[in-house]
């Protein structure tokens, strides 16, 4: 069985983990999304706000955040995270 991930979940874990590691809500209130498209299909999604980035591996379920420099700091498996979110609704 195949989890379904919603975009607008994964916006807000995105803005949850931008606090955690350190930036200011006002910041994380001006996240910036990007698409990526690969023949035709949405293939992975980059948020950017102040000098971080997330990028959302849709295939795989995996977010991935990185600091100005490309180093990564935190890696999240969505499938696990969002689990019991889906259990529970």
């Amino acid at each position: 069985m195949r989890l379904h991930m919603h975009a607008a979940d994964v916006r807000h874990l995105v803005t949850r983990y931008f606090l955690d590691l350190g930036l200011e809500a006002v910041d994380v209130a001006e996240v910036q999304e990007n698409i990526r498209i690969d023949r035709g299909r949405c293939v992975a999604r980059c948020y950017r706000v102040s000098d971080m980035f997330a990028m959302w591996l849709i295939d795989v379920g995996v977010l991935q955040f990185y600091d100005a420099d490309g180093e990564m700091l935190q890696t999240v498996n969505l499938f696990t995270e969002l689990q019991p979110q889906r259990a529970a609704a």
